[in-house]
């Protein structure tokens, strides 16, 4: 059994791969498992089992030679089934079964606009080709599941709905005075905040949660409430995203948002525990952790009423269309003035978080693998 590793530094896919590999290692000492990818990567596993091996591979996974390097360790290694955690479009013949991963379908049908209609068609076919392929295909949600019906024609029988769940770092009981502490020497922070974590890119919506947040400091500046809140927003390389500085700029708040970059999880739990409110109108996700890594800490939520985080956040959250600035505002405003409402979403999104489970997930992972396994014995069993 060979797992892709390659992409285990990525936001989303990488949270998958890590709790996946390690979950796996608890619950089965019995398969022979092959991790390919960066030898360098294999360190964030933590200590394995000796069922687990290494197989480094250096090459990316979206390249004719990184295609090839993996084609030919999982035919070496007589691979009975390839786990990849991450939807693909170029064609791997790799001689065996693979179960595939689909997070969402941003990247590979939306993100294909920008191309001429050839590669676009081209894009499209070999996606749909590869999904078709699939021994299985696990998607993250019921809402990336119908989008992959709905925009690729692959079988509804022929997929299954695995949740994710959250790091298991992230419930280790709520931030210290020595937490709070670190974080007001090391960050500077020690004033209310509201905190967006997660990727910095288009479909966020961060432009909309600073203007939401700057009509929210005008509301607030109204009634004197709160006149040092700050909007904390952590996330990757900020750069490359000049349109959110100017969007700052013209909001009036640059003395108000702050912009961290990446933070380690263990700091990132103590922001998420001291947070006031938690913020994440996100335009599109195929499951959306965010929410509720911020929930496991009795963090009030506003997301979006979109795509897959209502079923994320169910009852937990309060749900804001993500393209309304001021319902977003608004949002924001209960969940942080209105105590009986902090009150209850602290303790719903305690019993949501708890709704999903790393162990329950890949305990129906490892299903599949032993069902895809003996479905090619059986075939093998028929041929003869």
């Amino acid at each position: 059994m060979a797992i892709d590793i390659r992409r285990m530094t990525e936001f989303g896919v990488g949270t998958y791969i890590r709790n996946v590999v390690r979950t796996l290692a608890r619950l089965d000492h019995d398969n022979e498992y092959f991790l390919i990818g960066s030898p360098a990567k294999m360190t964030e596993f933590g200590a394995l089992p000796p069922n687990f091996h290494a197989e480094a591979l250096n090459g990316r996974d979206d390249t004719l030679q990184g295609t090839l390097d993996f084609r030919a360790i999982v035919r070496r290694l007589g691979c009975d089934l390839v786990h990849i955690p991450h939807l693909f479009w170029v064609p791997r013949g790799l001689g065996c079964p693979y179960v595939l991963t689909v997070h969402d379908l941003l990247e590979h049908m939306y993100g294909s606009r920008n191309l001429s209609s050839v590669r676009r068609s081209l894009h499209f076919y070999l996606t749909r080709r590869i999904l078709r392929g699939a021994a299985r295909v696990i998607a993250v949600s019921q809402f990336t599941r119908n989008e992959i019906e709905k925009l690729l024609g692959v079988p509804h029988a022929r997929m299954e709905v695995v949740y994710n769940a959250i790091d298991e770092r992230f419930l280790r009981g709520h931030a210290t005075e020595g937490d709070r502490a670190l974080i007001a020497q090391r960050y500077l922070v020690n004033y209310p905040f509201i905190l967006y974590a997660g990727a910095i890119r288009p479909h966020k919506n961060l432009v909309r949660i600073i203007e939401a947040f700057s009509a929210l400091k005008s509301e607030l500046q109204k009634e004197d409430r709160f006149p040092d809140l700050k909007l904390i927003i952590i996330g990757d390389d900020l750069s490359s995203h000049p349109r959110l500085r100017r969007t700052v700029v013209r909001s009036g708040v640059q003395n108000d948002v702050r912009f961290l970059g990446f933070v380690p999880i263990e700091v990132l739990r103590i922001f998420y525990d001291v947070a006031k409110v938690f913020v994440f109108p996100s335009l599109y996700e195929g499951f959306g952790l965010p929410p509720l890594e911020a929930m496991a800490h009795g963090t009030p939520v506003v997301t979006s009423n979109t795509s897959s985080l209502p079923e994320v956040a169910g009852n937990a959250a309060l749900l804001v269309n993500p393209e309304n600035v001021f319902e977003i505002q608004r949002g924001l405003q209960r969940a942080l003035l209105d105590p009986a409402l902090r009150a209850q979403m602290k303790q719903r999104g305690y019993e949501q978080a708890q709704r999903f489970s790393w162990i329950a997930s890949v305990s129906r992972i490892l299903e599949i693998y032993r069902e895809v396994a003996e479905d090619r014995i059986s075939r093998g069993a028929a041929a003869d």
